[in-house]
């Protein structure tokens, strides 16, 4: 059986994307860090079969995608396309954001991404 996620191979990979993160990347996972958002875990850099997305809530299924120049060429839109429908054949929601919105505007980026939580974690009344 291969396994899904944070596969051995690309562990190499994803520690040099973390060492080279862009500003926005490293802005938001402050914010996203240690539980800040809702008690949600996120990891950084996470990988899930060959692909690696910049932060990944396993409680929620859900990546968050930061986006920077090179995902509005041609090649880059299809590749984005092929991973986000492979993520989705793994119960996996994606959501993108332009790098730039999150130094711009963060609170709206937070408020986004709670907006696409599905499970209730408010304590009962």
């Amino acid at each position: 059986m291969t396994k899904l996620h944070n596969r051995k191979e690309l562990r190499e990979f994803r520690k040099r994307l973390r060492t080279n993160s862009i500003p926005a990347e490293i802005a938001l996972w402050k914010m996203l860090q240690r539980g800040q958002l809702e008690g949600r875990k996120f990891r950084r850099q996470h990988s899930v079969g060959n692909y690696i997305v910049d932060f990944y809530c396993a409680t929620e299924q859900l990546a968050v995608e930061l986006d920077g120049e090179g995902h509005f060429t041609e090649g880059g839109q299809t590749y984005d396309k092929e991973r986000d429908e492979y993520l989705l054949n793994c119960g996996i929601r994606t959501i993108k954001f332009e790098n730039n919105l999150v130094l711009i505007d963060p609170e709206y980026v937070l408020q986004e991404i709670k907006n696409n939580f599905t499970i209730n974690n408010s304590p009962p009344c």
